[in-house]
């Protein structure tokens, strides 16, 4: 399950364009230590999004190019993080800028300022996506992808007909008289009908130790209509 970025991430998103490049470049010299994040340009699934942060270098990686250090502790930090209403980090795309290293009194790390891209997931409102079944409730089908687990497809979501078979503990759809098999690790096509966005702010203990957490993003689908579903039914029509 992927994890929520601490609450010190200061986000804000704003499409650049070329032309604003050296007014963003003033913006980040600014701001370049409080963690300000920027939404960039978008390709499919997966967009850039632009961050400005302090990263911390350990002694044990001295031994490092100071590039590969910074690299390692940006992915280290944000890789598989969901930044709120931004997506799912996936991995740095490119460093951007870097300042001189200097070391923390006492704590022998060298504190650096860095902006840089990151390749985060969210895919928009209607797409159709690729994704494998994990495993099957009478509420829905949870899908996957090769690096996201959560996305939901509820039962009210699938085409008129399916049921869900609880000896077998998977959706049958039937038509026409067949009966055809929502069967777990098959590819499906699906489309992207709505996302959730939870806070994973540590609680208070006067809430308890044993409430269930909730996954920081979650995407939504359906494989209601047409051409949806497991892609055997389709591709080899």
């Amino acid at each position: 399950m992927a994890q929520d970025m601490p609450k010190h991430i200061n986000v804000r998103q704003q499409m650049t364009d070329d032309d604003d490049d050296d007014e963003d470049d003033d913006e980040a010299e600014r701001n370049k230590a409080q963690g300000r994040e920027e939404q960039g340009e978008e390709e499919g699934n997966q967009k850039f999004t632009k961050i400005a942060d302090l990263v911390q270098i350990a002694p044990e990686d001295f031994s490092k190019h100071s590039i590969v250090a910074i690299q390692d502790n940006i992915n280290a930090k944000y890789s598989n993080k969901v930044i709120q209403k931004i997506g799912l980090c996936i991995c740095l795309y490119d460093l951007l800028w870097s300042s001189e290293g200097l070391i923390g009194h006492g704590t022998g790390l060298v504190n650096v300022n860095v902006e840089f891209r990151m390749i985060v997931f969210r895919p928009f409102k209607g797409e159709v996506m690729l994704g494998r079944i994990r495993s099957s409730t009478p509420a829905g089908i949870n899908l996957r992808t090769d690096f996201f687990d959560d996305i939901f497809v509820p039962f009210e979501e699938l085409p008129q007909g399916a049921e869900y078979n609880h000896s077998e503990q998977l959706w049958i759809w039937n038509l026409d008289g067949d009966r055809l098999f929502y069967d777990n690790h098959e590819m499906v096509r699906f489309q992207v009908i709505d996302e959730e966005w939870h806070d994973q702010t540590p609680i208070g203990p006067t809430q308890g130790e044993d409430a269930p957490a909730k996954t920081p993003y979650k995407v939504k689908g359906s494989m209601a209509r047409e051409g949806l579903g497991v892609c055997l039914w389709w591709d080899g029509a």
